[in-house]
């Protein structure tokens, strides 16, 4: 959300170069992000839209409205549909999902799903995702701190076959704050992990139920560090527990 700024749109530019280089595709963005939509479109018109998997939100209580957001939003992006469209926080969900389904239907979007953050709504949630056959995916906050999503949201996304989003991995940084100055335990160098981010990435996207985790960044360097997450050896249920106690016993 940097606005017309030239100079911090060029540096978002190439934070967004460094994401496609290292491998990444998605990128996810809501029209309640100021000018991010404005911001990724230019990046994206120097940058190839081709290389992006397009994922935002309808976020207005109105549901009327509803498809002139998505079709506001598609038009700052510059893309011809959106590869995912979400319902953002549950927001006037049972007319906002109507809408989508017909949407997908008709081709105008790829797929479709919902979001929650801050652990807010799991109730709602979890019977959203044991009615609703029409989502093909649900964003949610989990990390190493915020695990609630583990005991019921993760497994029935799972066993219905919905792809996980995860939000907030670092709890917008304040994880990674806790832990500055903090060792690494020895055992991470058997996982291919350098850094307390990748440390915490990885810990996430191995959960067997999570498709992938979505951190923010404006730094180029941290943006291939978070990337790096992805590579080598990833841990098992057991070395999970393990990295999970031992950030527990700091």
């Amino acid at each position: 959300d940097v606005g017309d700024d030239t100079r911090a749109r060029a540096a978002r530019s190439d934070v967004l170069r460094a994401f496609f280089d290292e491998g990444g595709r998605l990128v996810d963005s809501s029209p309640m992000y100021g000018s991010a939509e404005d911001v990724l479109g230019h990046s994206l018109a120097r940058l190839g839209a081709d290389k992006v998997f397009a994922a935002s939100k309808v976020w207005i209580p109105a549901v009327a409205f509803g498809p002139d957001q998505i079709e506001a939003s598609r038009a700052l992006w510059g893309i011809e549909r959106f590869d995912l469209m979400q319902v953002h926080n549950l927001l006037s969900y049972e007319g906002h999902i109507d809408t989508l389904r017909a949407m997908k239907a008709e081709g105008k979007v790829a797929n479709i799903g919902v979001t929650t953050s801050h652990g807010r709504r799991h109730d709602r949630l979890a019977e959203i995702i044991e009615d609703d056959d029409s989502l093909d995916s649900v964003q949610l906050t989990y990390n190493i701190l915020d695990r609630e999503a583990e005991a019921r949201l993760l497994p029935m996304a799972r066993e219905r076959g919905r792809a996980v989003i995860v939000n907030r991995p670092f709890r917008r940084g304040s994880i990674i704050d806790r832990l500055q100055g903090q060792r690494l335990p020895e055992f991470a160098g058997e996982i291919g992990v350098e850094t307390w981010p990748q440390y915490l990435l990885k810990w996430i996207i191995a959960h067997p139920a999570v498709t992938l985790a979505i951190p923010a960044t404006s730094s180029v360097a941290h943006m291939r560090e978070n990337m790096a997450a992805m590579r080598g050896p990833m841990p098992d249920a057991a070395m999970r527990r393990r990295m999970r106690d031992y950030v527990l016993a700091l």
